[in-house]
């Protein structure tokens, strides 16, 4: 394979130069972080786990008419996206009660919310990306007020979607995270969903016994972090035995460590 020219290394990803002018490839790392990056580890394959994931999950919002920047999965590894640029405003939607926002508010971890709660953060690892509110969007014109309602009203969809989804196999969409871009066409451009979805930006809990299927298994220090991404998948398809699962991961670290 010819070098290529790294654009951008993230806490889990590696963004490349595409092959053809206005796409990308996206490398998925095993690295894992929590807490702003204070905590660090490895999750033994998760970068397999979260491509297979994260293309399900944007081929079937494409089908339900979502735009996004997934073109289609090149290997175990990568996927073809389309270039854009990031709006600066990390979206987390909350159906549950969960992580940062009981500390906030003092609220109890796992009572279900009034309604769906929209937050905003923004997007900056040296402030710890904080929390903003659309005032704070508008004032400092990281995203136009037309630009916003498309990504509050795709959020709204995607979490309707997702929530199905979810319980249809037997998983809680407790919460998650969503990143869009601008893709720009001529001198327009549109709003469209990127980055990725998967157990490492998604709280997904167990509908009976509320086990944690996500990162929170990391930053807890529950262990079983690599089993309960490949349940996660397993669930959805992608995986169909413990087995299977596990020789996907030792073929991908065969290969890693062949240098291929």
């Amino acid at each position: 394979m010819s070098r290529r020219r790294q654009i951008y290394e993230g806490k889990a990803k590696i963004l490349y130069e595409g092959p053809e002018p206005g796409t990308i490839i996206q490398y998925f790392k095993d690295d894992a972080t929590a807490f702003n990056a204070q905590k660090r580890g490895t999750i033994n394959g998760k970068g397999v786990i979260n491509n297979r994931i994260s293309e399900y999950v944007f081929t079937q919002l494409q089908h339900i008419g979502i735009p996004t920047h997934f073109v289609r999965r090149l290997n175990m590894r990568e996927q073809l996206v389309r270039q854009v640029e990031i709006v600066p405003v990390e979206v987390i939607v909350r159906n549950v009660a969960a992580g940062s926002i009981c500390k906030r508010l003092g609220l109890t971890e796992g009572d279900p919310l009034p309604h769906t709660l929209i937050e905003y953060c923004y997007k900056d690892d040296d402030l710890g990306d904080p929390l903003i509110a659309e005032e704070h969007i508008a004032c400092f014109n990281w995203a136009s007020a037309d630009e916003m309602q498309d990504i509050s009203s795709m959020a709204i969809r995607i979490n309707d979607f997702m929530c199905g989804m979810f319980a249809a196999i037997g998983i809680r969409l407790v919460d998650f995270k969503l990143e869009f871009g601008r893709l720009f066409e001529g001198d327009y451009s549109r709003i469209i969903l990127a980055d990725e979805i998967s157990p490492d930006g998604c709280r997904l809990w167990d509908l009976e016994s509320n086990e944690k299927l996500d990162k929170d298994r990391f930053r807890r220090d529950l262990g079983g972090e690599v089993e309960a991404y490949q349940e996660v998948a397993r669930r959805l398809g992608l995986l169909p035995e413990d087995s299977a699962a596990n020789e996907v991961v030792d073929l991908d670290s065969q290969r890693k460590k062949r240098g291929k």
